[in-house]
Order: structure tokens, then C-alpha cells, then sequence
């Protein structure tokens, strides 16, 4: 392969890869002259892909989408990753994309070479997918934030909230985050001045505005919905030390109850929230560990009460 057809393949590699890339980004990227990038860009609409240029602040360099663009190109990684994902699509709470990446797989399971296929048959043969039973996800909900999220791209949707009502949001999309069987996504509100997660499945509506915004400093996102789902919607927090490994702990307590903070290799902290204290000591027995309330003080006193009609249900003790 000569080093020109091999510098427009990485220069289509890059297109593909990103929404709009300006010329000297490419140049920089290709090792090459900003001359020398418009004339691979000619040469990719030669082959039939259409490369779209634009001038002034916030132009440059796009590929754009229709019935005669070629395949996309995939490395080696790439295409295995997309293959084991594709398998295990049907577990992802994403709703109605069964059928479509089973037609996408045979599609790709074709033009795989032999030595490709085999690690993506190894993956197919030892993974199995569970159905999820949480509320699917729509996947043009989930296409239009991902665009949103890569291309700094605010985005507006009706939001249902815990206690039915619904209102309008308009927010700047940071990253999605899949928490248990559910999926988040993690914004900063402008209306509200302040970062925001929601559960996908509660949103309608999702449309992008085309508007562009400044990228900000975010939290780390998976840590920020952890919080959220774990401790923020509920009228109380608690934190209880727990005399298990924090491993075997997070086994026992799903990640959408409680964030397990280890404390050392044989004790780790669980925080929680609850809206009614009583169900939470009824499920902080049922971890079956030695534990110890930290806070608040009123779960203590209903861990006692708790204790205490246990033993009365028990009956007294045999002599």
C-alpha cells in the first residue's frame, strides 16, 4: 500500500471518528501540510464520500451521511469490539435492538476474517445475556445524547420526576452512564446553574437544539449518579460499618441502593438512603453481617426495636 492511499485511509479513519475536524487539526494528525489534507479530502470525494467543508469560526472539515457512503473502516480491536457488543446487545436495556444486531452481526460476521471470528466465537460460546426487567431505553434517545455528548450539542426533553409531574429541561449533555439495569446521563441544567443526572427511560421528547456549548469542568460522572441514585432522592442517609470485605458486600447490595466504600481488607462502609427507616433496618439484617449504625441516630434506635420484636416473635427460649 503506498503511503498516499495509506494517509487517506487514516485520514477517512478520522472522519469517521469525529463530527468536524478543522484543517489543521487533520495536518497535525496526518504528519502532513494543510495542502496536502485538501487534496486527500478530493480524493475521498472522488471514491464517493462525501467530505463536506466549511469556512469561518466553527468550520472545517465533516463527513456526511447518505445511501453512498461506503463501509465504515475498522481496525483489527475495533471490529472484535463490535461484534462481542453486538452480541450482547439483546442485555443492554436498550429497547427493540435484538433483531437489529442480530442483522448486524451476520452482516459483520461475514467479512470477518477467520482469525477474527474465532475470538468473537469464543466470547458468543462462554456468554450468555439475561433478559433485563427494568424499562428499555429507546435507542433514538440514546443516539441523540451520545451526539450531544461528542459534539457539545444542547439537547431538550420532558422529564418525569419521582413524584409523577413533568417538566422541560434544557440542558448540556456530559456523559451517559449505565448504573445496574438502568442507564443516566449526566448534564449541567444552565436554568438551574448546577449539574443534573436523569434516568433515560423517564425521558420523552429528547430532541437536540443544534445550539453549542463551552465545554465545563464536570464531576467525575459515574461517582456524581452513584450519589444521585444512592443517596440525594431519599429523605434519609445513612452510613453503616459492615465487618465484610467490601467485595463481598457489593455482591449483596446492588449498586442503585448503596455506594460500599472499603475500610480495609476485612471491613468496608456502606452508604444508603431510604425514605422510610424501618424497611432499611429490616434490609440491613438481612446483609447477615455483624454491622454498626454510624449515622443517623434514628436508625440505631429502629435497629433496637427491630431486635427486640425478633426476639419477642421468637418466643421465649427452651430452659
Amino acid at each position: 500500500m503506498s503511503d498516499t492511499t495509506s494517509r487517506v485511509l487514516q485520514l477517512l479513519g478520522l472522519l469517521q471518528a469525529r463530527t468536524l475536524w478543522t484543517g489543521p487539526e487533520l495536518a497535525v494528525r496526518l504528519g502532513v501540510t494543510a495542502r496536502c489534507v485538501r487534496r486527500d479530502v478530493e480524493r475521498l470525494r472522488e471514491l464517493g464520500y462525501p467530505v463536506k467543508a466549511s469556512r469561518g469560526v466553527g468550520g472545517g472539515y465533516q463527513l456526511g451521511a447518505g445511501r453512498a457512503l461506503p463501509p465504515l473502516l475498522l481496525d483489527s480491536e475495533e471490529a472484535v469490539a463490535v461484534a462481542v457488543s453486538l452480541r450482547l446487545a439483546a442485555g443492554a436495556g436498550v429497547a427493540g435492538v435484538d433483531e437489529a444486531a442480530v442483522r448486524a452481526l451476520t452482516k459483520l460476521d461475514q467479512v470477518l476474517p477467520a482469525r477474527l471470528r474465532a475470538q468473537v466465537l469464543a466470547v458468543q460460546e462462554s456468554t450468555v445475556a439475561v433478559p433485563r426487567r427494568s424499562p428499555g431505553v429507546d435507542p433514538q434517545v440514546l443516539m441523540t445524547l451520545a451526539r450531544g455528548c461528542r459534539d457539545t450539542e444542547q439537547v431538550r426533553f420532558a422529564y418525569t420526576r419521582r413524584d409523577g409531574t413533568v417538566t422541560m429541561r434544557r440542558v448540556e449533555p456530559y456523559r451517559m452512564v449505565v448504573l445496574g439495569p438502568r442507564w443516566y446521563l449526566l448534564a449541567y441544567d444552565p436554568d438551574r446553574s448546577d449539574w443534573r443526572s436523569f434516568r433515560l427511560d423517564r425521558m420523552q421528547h429528547v430532541a437536540s437544539t443544534t445550539w453549542r456549548f463551552a465545554a465545563r469542568e464536570a464531576p467525575d460522572a459515574a461517582a456524581y449518579v452513584m450519589k444521585s441514585v444512592t443517596r440525594s432522592p431519599y429523605r434519609h442517609v445513612a452510613r453503616v460499618r459492615v465487618d465484610l470485605p467490601a467485595a463481598e458486600l457489593a455482591v449483596r447490595v446492588p449498586a442503585t441502593a448503596g455506594e460500599v466504600v472499603p475500610i480495609d481488607e476485612h471491613r468496608c462502609e456502606l452508604v444508603t438512603g431510604a425514605e422510610d427507616l424501618r424497611w432499611l433496618a429490616l434490609h440491613l439484617v438481612l446483609l447477615d453481617a455483624p454491622l454498626q449504625v454510624l449515622e443517623p441516630p434514628e436508625l440505631s434506635a429502629q435497629m433496637r426495636e427491630l431486635g427486640h420484636a425478633l426476639l419477642d416473635a421468637g418466643g421465649p427460649c427452651a430452659p
